[in-house]
Parts: structure tokens; sequence; C-alpha cells
């Protein structure tokens, strides 16, 4: 987005349209969004569950399942100081890129790993795949660095153990480690603490905002959790229904909302620092994505929705210092983003 330069940029996305093609019709899973990612920073993506967090994570390295197709749009990974588009990439370069440079962690750890294969083969054969290591015996050695790394006792023993043998919480950690284990450049977290207990999702944060620090990792986490978000986050955009509504620093996100949408969501969680009787809920549902609603998406759900909400798509309009809103209670009262951005 422009006037936020200072920073290096690591992913731009630009205008991305992602349609998922059924028997139904035409699912319009993501239109219009852009956000920039820099490098070094933790950006979130949330949303209810079925806005579109995952798609467009996977957008990032080219592997939308089918029946889904990028249909407009760019991915820009600055690479090297070249700036490649993902989505004109072939497969082969895309197999040096997809986890090695850019890597992900699910989110259901049990989903990652094969159940075949003990966990330190599976680890060590991400890094012969990508060369990081020049056979298994290299690999099973690093591998065994990799879960000391994400704190698992007896890393030793557990390298030679199935995935069934371990606890979610270790699954997960070994997810990490295999994440880890090519040195990336951007981590991808997409809910990684969702098929946790509420012990071990802490821990696990607090391993993963170590190993950012440690590392300098970029990390691109993926949640509808605002607590995750306030822990975790620098900037934070927020999806509904396929549409980025606001993009902002976290600290003013949650301290000066401005999309509906956002402040709905705000509401509906609880505050210890405050005293509430009851809290809030957005009322309706979410839209039937084969036939969006006209103009907002969200304006079937919001309380200050006008004629031109129902009939206009409001473009992204700068409301800060790096603050975006897409929202028509905000024209005129700030500056107005080019729609490709």
């Amino acid at each position: 987005m422009s006037g936020e330069v200072q920073r290096e940029p690591l992913i731009e996305v630009e205008n991305l349209y992602v349609y998922f093609y059924t028997y139904a019709g035409v699912v319009k899973a993501i239109e219009d969004v852009s956000f920039t990612i820099y490098k070094g920073e933790t950006f979130c993506l949330v949303g209810e569950t079925g806005c579109g967090k995952t798609v467009v994570s996977r957008t990032l390295t080219n592997i939308v399942p089918p029946p889904g197709r990028i249909v407009k749009g760019k991915v820009i990974y600055h690479r090297d100081g070249e700036e490649v588009n993902i989505i004109k990439l072939s497969e082969e370069e895309l197999r040096n890129i997809r986890g090695r440079e850019i890597a992900y962690i699910i989110q259901d750890p049990s989903a990652a790993l094969d159940p075949l294969y003990v966990v330190g083969y599976q680890i060590a054969e991400t890094m012969v795949d990508h060369g990081t290591v020049k056979d298994f015996k290299e690999g099973f050695g690093r591998a065994v660095r990799l879960l000391k790394e994400v704190l698992i006792p007896d890393p030793e023993r557990r390298v030679k153990a199935y995935p069934h043998e371990l606890s979610g919480g270790m699954r997960q950690r070994v997810v990490i480690s295999m994440g880890l284990s090519n040195e990336p450049k951007l981590l991808i977290a997409d809910e990684p603490t969702s098929y946790l207990d509420v012990t071990v999702q802490a821990q696990v944060l607090d391993l993963l905002r170590e190993l950012k620090r440690k590392k300098g990792l970029t990390v691109l986490l993926i949640t509808h959790d605002m607590g995750v978000v306030a822990e975790m986050c620098e900037r934070v955009a927020v999806l509904y229904a396929g549409n980025i509504v606001e993009v902002a620093p976290v600290d003013e996100l949650f301290k000066r909302p401005k999309h509906p949408y956002t402040v709905g969501l705000l509401r509906a969680v609880p505050n210890p620092l405050t005293e509430i009787e009851k809290l809030e809920s957005i009322p309706g549902t979410v839209p039937n994505l084969i036939k969006p609603p006209s103009g907002c998406r969200f304006h079937p759900r919001c309380p200050h929705a006008t004629e031109k909400c129902r009939r206009e798509k409001p473009p992204l309009i700068r409301v800060g210092p790096s603050h975006y809103v897409r929202c028509w209670l905000y024209a005129g009262r700030g500056e107005e983003v080019a729609k490709s951005e």
C-alpha cells in the first residue's frame, strides 16, 4: 500500500481474486484482496471461519486446491532483490520456494505427519528434498537439533518416534521444526493452536515468538482468536466474506477499530479489564459467496448500512498512519486508496 515505504516488503498481494468452480455455482471466495507483509514482522489475518484466510495463505505459494483458481491479481515475492510474481512461476520454480523459502505450519498436526514414518525421517526428508543436507544421516542429526530447539524433551529418542506416540503439543512442535528445517524467509502459521488445549496453546505461542526473535523470521499468522492477535501480531488485516475490511497496527485496531465488523468482533470477546454484563453478537449470518451481496458484503449485517452500501463496494480509505478501512462511513474523512491496492 502506498505511503508505507519505510519498511522493506517481503510479500505484496495485489488485487487478488480466487474463485471455486463447483456444481452449485462459482464461489467468489476471495475478491479484491491486497496487503503487504514486511520483512521481520508478524502479520495476522483474522476473521471468522470460512472468511477466506487459508485460501489467501495458499495463494502465497500458488497451491489453491481444485476446483479453486486464481483468476486475477499478483503475489509479488521480493526474492534477493528481485520481484517475482508467484502466480506466474512454473511448478519446478515453485518447488524451490515451497517448504524452503516459504514454509507452512498447518492447522492439524496429525494431518501434516505421515503415520507410517518416524518423525525424524519426515523432518530429514524435507531437508534432503531441498538439498539443505546431503543425505538422511545428516538430516537425522539436524532433526535432533531441531527437536531440541522446539523444546521437545529427549530429542534423540523422540526423533525415532511415530506420530501416534507423541502428544498433540509434541506433534505441533514437530510440524514447527519441519517448517523451520530449511530456514525459510516466511513462515505461515495457519491456526497453529486450534487443536491444542489452553496450556499447550500458550507454550506453542511462546515458542513461535522466541523462534521468530532468534532467527529473525517473518511470520504470517492466521487465526480467528483475537486474544492470539493481541499477543502475537504487529499488524493485522481483518477478513470478512473474502474481502479485507480493515488493516491496522494491532494496538491501533484494538484501541480504535473503524469497520463495523471489526467493532462487532471485539465486542464479542471477553475483556478482563472492563465490566461487561453480557457479550454482544453480530446479527445475521455470513453470506452465500455463490451469490454474495452487492456493494459492501457486510451491509446485510451492518447497523450503519445505507443505500450506497447496498449499491457500491467501498474502496480502501486511509484513516491514519498505516490504518486502512473499507467502509463508506469514512468517505471524505480519510484519503481514498487506489482500488488496486
